[in-house]
């Protein structure tokens, strides 16, 4: 994980505001929110696994499944999912989550982020900035 210090860190606006800004730019309400916390996340690369520049919030009035709900924009980072390639070694027959799920365990949930994608990431910022400031 890389933090990414911000201008849009400790900025508030309702979260429905946000959506309308973020969505068309490609940026999706992660799946790792709840009622009092959240982020939007950007898929940078998908090579060898994931890499996203994520932006993370906190519900300040309201819960996040409510209307006019205002939250506070935190530190944004880029975060890696590396995962390995092949098949996961511990989907067995025996194991019943293999019926389920036939995606790899990640080799590193917090990867290291290539240079590269740092200035992309640093790139992606900006553009969120001038957007949302």
């Amino acid at each position: 994980m890389i933090e990414l210090p911000s201008k849009i860190e400790g900025k508030s606006a309702t979260l429905a505001d946000l959506e309308i800004k973020l969505k068309p730019l490609g940026y999706s309400i992660g799946g790792n929110w709840d009622y009092d916390h959240g982020s939007f996340d950007y898929k940078v690369s998908d090579k060898d696994g994931y890499l996203f520049l994520r932006l993370p919030f906190n519900a300040v009035e309201g819960q996040l499944d409510a209307d006019g709900c205002i939250v506070e924009m935190q530190r944004p980072f880029l975060l890696a999912h590396i995962y390995q390639k092949g098949l996961d070694d511990h989907a067995h027959s025996s194991n019943t989550m293999a019926t389920f799920n036939q995606f790899s365990e990640p080799v590193d949930e917090d990867g290291e982020v290539p240079e590269q994608y740092i200035v992309v990431g640093k790139s992606l910022l900006e553009e969120v900035e001038a957007v949302i400031l």
